[in-house]
């Protein structure tokens, strides 16, 4: 997942940044009332499927709404969405507003001229939207006091289990696992008992795909992080991230944690090989597809530490506004709080398979009150919401090498048969050299 930003793309990008300061301070119109068009970068329309015609409608509703704004709608990779920005602003054609995973925003605060929503919005406009909002949920696009992204795609880590296969060995589905104990003992009865996999995980290995985001809920449910508050020192060799990858280490050498791809675990979570699947709560409308009339799939919260309740971290990404020109400002703005309105997280929930930043709209029956009770597998990842704390971001230029070291490192500690606490230990110290 590593990639190395050239640096000269970075200065002409600073370069464009700062020749353009004049313009931002500029106040934003009320409103637009000539015709602009805006360019918005959207992960969702790269790949084929329900997240891409879902997220056209949204686009078309807005414009039908909005007859001033066209938008340019274009598809990129999320995988790719820095190396692009990047490209396309040293071109000077960069995009007006993007959907940015959360692991990229600090670098897209830096670099690419993110704009915080308090510089350019009225405060009484702000707050009329935020209103309603998960103030969890908001935290997630905030660095530095600001609002620079608002929480768009986002989902927590939920534990999807086969209740046949718990019966099978004889667990009591009714009571899923609470601890990560709990799990490891209906893990050895389900490796003991049937014939499938007890537990695969996005945690680390191969079925991480490399994101740190679940394995920051693993450490912070023991109490530890991966960095500090002051984001100046990395922290995963603290005894309590030492802790909670021996607990993951032994899951795996008592046979319980099966290292899996992600693809690979999907299919098997679906076909009714696997008893439990820790991983995003998007892939709820794949494996109830998959479970329907072959086993009855359930869904708990993720599991804690003992007596502690697990602190779930989030995947996903927020839309973000890059451009300096007052008029698409405004334009930027009416397309993110669209895509942030009831109406679209309503679309957003029950289409695609993400949590609603807006809490309250789960239980009006105009939204999505009627969807929830038709769909419970839903209800865990809503209770979490309560304890959400932000995927932490690496700062600087090198946070993907820091997180490629430290993930390394995970899955050596993990499967790899090595002394966690060296491993850790050397890994840390060569990925703070990198920091700023």
């Amino acid at each position: 997942m590593v990639r190395n930003l050239p640096l000269s793309t970075v200065l002409v990008t600073a370069a464009l940044m700062s020749g353009t300061a004049g313009v931002a301070a500029q106040a934003m119109p009320a409103a637009v009332d000539e015709q602009v068009e805006i360019t918005y970068y959207n992960y969702n329309l790269a790949s084929a499927g329900i997240g891409a015609e879902a997220t056209q409608q949204l686009i078309a509703d807005f414009e039908a709404a909005h007859p001033n704004i066209t938008v340019n709608a274009v598809g990129v990779q999320s995988t790719e969405m820095v190396s692009r920005i990047q490209a396309d602003m040293a071109a000077g054609i960069g995009p007006d507003v993007t959907q940015t995973i959360f692991d990229d925003l600090a670098y897209t605060i830096d670099n690419f001229g993110a704009v915080a929503l308090e510089d350019i919005v009225p405060p009484e406009e702000l707050a009329a939207h935020f209103e309603g909002m998960s103030e969890n949920g908001l935290e997630l696009g905030r660095l530095n006091g600001k609002t620079y992204a608002l929480a768009y795609t986002f989902s927590t880590p939920v534990l999807f289990y086969n209740a046949d296969l718990f019966e099978q060995a004889g667990l009591d589905p009714d009571q899923p696992p609470r601890t990560w104990e709990d799990l490891k003992t209906a893990g050895l009865a389900i490796e003991e008992n049937t014939d499938a996999r007890a537990f695969e995980a996005a945690i680390v290995g191969p079925g991480s795909g490399g994101d740190d985001w679940m394995l920051q809920s693993v450490i912070l449910s023991n109490g530890g992080r991966t960095l500090s508050e002051d984001r100046t020192t990395l922290t995963f060799h603290e005894p309590e991230a030492i802790e909670a990858i021996a607990m993951l280490r032994d899951l795996y050498e008592s046979g319980v944690f099966h290292p899996g791809e992600l693809g690979s675990s999907m299919e098997s979570m679906a076909a009714g090989q696997v008893g439990m699947y820790l991983t995003s709560s998007v892939l709820q409308a794949y494996l109830i597809a998959g479970s329907e009339g072959n086993f009855e799939l359930r869904s708990a919260q993720m599991p804690g530490f003992g007596e502690r309740p697990a602190s779930p971290t989030n995947s996903g990404s927020g839309l973000v506004i890059h451009t300096t020109d007052p008029v698409k400002q405004r334009a930027a703005w009416e397309l993110m709080k669209f895509m942030t309105s009831p109406e679209a997280y309503t679309v957003i929930t029950s289409q695609i398979g993400y949590v609603p930043l807006r809490t309250d709209i789960v239980t009006d029956p105009a939204y999505l009150a009627d969807w929830v009770a038709e769909h419970p597998l839903v209800q865990p990842n809503l209770d979490q919401l309560e304890r959400l704390e932000p995927w932490v971001a690496y700062p600087g230029p090198n946070y993907r090498q820091i997180n490629s070291i430290m993930m390394d490192a995970m899955d050596m500690a993990v499967f790899g048969g090595v002394d966690v606490e060296a491993t850790l230990r050397d890994a840390q110290a060569n990925a703070q050299a990198l920091m700023p």
